[in-house]
């Protein structure tokens, strides 16, 4: 049975810092790319990072680029977002997903397994 927990999320302040976790069981992360999404309220799930099953590739949506950073412990299977310089804007609940494919993708579709969520709010 595939189960993803997030944790570490919160309430910060604009302009501090947050890490978030993904603890992965009943897959190999290392065989798959893993993923971060988002949904504020009343907007559409949004992607956020992704990573390869290397780790060697990532990508980021344009509007945490430079701010995000997504990595990962295969030794843990655990997935990472350090998540610096937050804004309001990045309030939302975040999701970790295991892709289906190894190779990092943006699209929600491209993902089968999904955690529960972990809420970050940001204050202004």
């Amino acid at each position: 049975q595939v189960q993803l927990v997030e944790s570490g999320g919160g309430l910060v302040q604009a302009g501090g810092s947050l890490r978030l976790s993904c603890a992965a069981s009943g897959l190999t992360i290392s065989s798959f790319a893993m993923g971060w999404f988002r949904q504020a309220p009343g907007k559409e799930r949004e992607f956020v990072a992704a990573i390869s099953w290397s780790g060697v590739s990532t990508r980021y949506a344009d509007s945490v680029k430079g701010r995000f950073t997504i990595s990962k412990d295969d030794a843990k299977s655990t997935v990472y977002l350090q998540m610096n310089n937050l804004t309001p804007e990045d309030t939302a609940v975040y999701y970790c997903a295991n892709c289906a494919s190894g190779d990092a993708r943006v699209t929600a579709g491209s993902y089968n397994y999904w955690g529960q969520g972990t809420q970050v709010t940001v204050s202004s």
